[in-house]
């Protein structure tokens, strides 16, 4: 039996309301297009950045939490139960969420454009809320699994990472305004590690070996190299973090090494799925997965070698867009191209129709136009960070925003057609 054939087994049975998931993903698609225009207000500031508030930290933030925690926690919400075989235990709590999370985050990014400690306490305040009761709602779905013990372990980093990160970032804005902090920057490195490894990498390493498999159609990753994975990946962040709080170079190069080690076994893993798969033509979407496992590569990489000091021109500010613009946005918006159009699937079978074809609820030109925006913006943004080029990195934010304009006409065409009784319509 394939994975997705044990994966959609009863699945209707444990969807959310359709509000619930698309909500996330279309305010992520109003803060892509944000985050891309806020980088580009900034863009003689990116290169040289190294922290403090300003148009860049917002738009990191706008890019972190508008963009891939949203998705993040819509996707959990959505496709934790579906996985695990549990349902959430309530669903208001998701909804909660949402609003704490959408209205902290445009918050949060105000008051570091303009400066304001107030306002940034205030969206901190909304978004640490929200995910509080993203870890209590996914703890409690992981505590009832029993199915994918390698998936909920990863899960259980990913809260254990958050609680971390998210504590780490109210301390950095709370020394914006006392400056208690002995050493500002190597914080903000933690803060940073624990945020796009430990929680974000954790739960894309943790849910691709439930995606990955399903949307090729082959068989369960065998759990051996899965659970060397999880360890060496969860040493890694670990290792990371605490050598970046302390400013310890060499720990931040054995922490580099192990997790090429992870990433090593998990590409491996990956390529064993599309191996193995029935499934062998799968599109752009996974043009961009693959583009991203190589951006991961290259971010670690890039990481061992600022530890051991090499003479990598604006290296940390690249560290950080190959990173998060790099390997994660990357990744999430491919993956994403799979993921809507299926839940709008469900959903729309689900409403007493047959069920709608997937090339019925999506339009091929948006999703090309954003892949080849997208890694433009990618492109140019790197080359003029490296080469501290302004022009360079306005282009690349302008492609970006083209881009994430075009994904957002993609999902709005998904919502619509996924909560209009789209199928009903097409299969009376």
């Amino acid at each position: 039996m394939t994975l997705a054939a044990s994966f959609l087994g009863g699945a209707k049975s444990r969807l959310l309301p359709a509000s619930i998931p698309f909500r996330y993903f279309a305010a992520a698609a109003g803060f892509h297009v944000l985050a891309w225009s806020v980088l580009l207000a900034a863009a003689d500031e990116l290169a040289v950045f190294s922290g403090g508030p300003g148009m860049v930290l917002a738009a990191i933030h706008l890019l972190t939490l508008g963009v891939l925690v949203m998705t993040a926690m819509g996707a959990a919400f959505q496709l934790l139960p579906v996985a695990t075989r549990r349902p959430l235990t309530k669903t208001w709590p998701t909804r909660l969420s949402f609003w704490f999370l959408a209205l902290g985050t445009a918050a949060l990014a105000h008051g570091m454009a303009a400066g304001n400690a107030l306002t940034m306490y205030l969206g901190a305040g909304g978004a640490t809320v929200s995910l509080a009761v993203f870890a209590i709602v996914v703890a409690d779905n992981l505590l009832r699994a029993r199915d994918l013990p390698v998936v909920a372990a990863h899960g259980w980093g990913a809260i254990v990472s958050l609680v971390f990160f998210a504590g780490l970032g109210i301390a950095l804005i709370a020394d914006y305004d006392t400056g208690f902090l002995l050493d500002h920057q190597s914080i903000g490195l933690a803060h940073l590690v624990l945020a796009g490894f430990g929680f974000m990498g954790l739960l894309v390493l943790g849910f691709s070996h439930v995606l990955i498999p399903m949307f090729a159609l082959s068989r369960t990753l065998p759990a051996r190299p899965a659970w060397s994975k999880f360890c060496l990946a969860v040493t890694s962040v670990v290792l990371a973090a605490a050598a970046a709080a302390t400013g310890q170079p060499i720990g931040l190069a054995v922490a580099s090494v192990i997790g090429l080690g992870a990433s090593g076994i998990y590409l491996w893993l990956m390529r064993e799925a599309l191996r193995t798969g029935m499934r062998k033509r799968l599109g752009l979407s996974f043009v961009l997965v693959k583009l991203s496992w190589a951006a991961l590569v290259l971010c670690l990489g890039l990481g061992l070698a600022l530890s051991l000091e090499a003479p990598v021109p604006h290296g940390a500010a690249l560290f950080g867009f190959v990173l998060l613009a790099g390997w994660l946005l990357t990744f999430l918006t491919g993956i994403l191209q799979r993921i809507l159009p299926f839940l709008a699937s469900m959903h729309a079978a689900g409403s007493g129709g047959k069920p709608a074809l997937l090339s019925e609820l999506t339009a091929d030109l948006p999703l090309r136009i954003h892949a080849g925006c997208h890694l433009s913006a990618v492109v140019l943004c790197s080359a003029g960070i490296v080469t501290d080029t302004t022009i360079l990195i306005q282009l690349g934010s302008v492609f970006g925003i083209a881009g994430a304009l075009a994904f957002a006409a993609f999902t709005g065409q998904v919502v619509v057609r996924a909560t209009s009784g789209f199928a009903a319509v097409r299969h009376p």
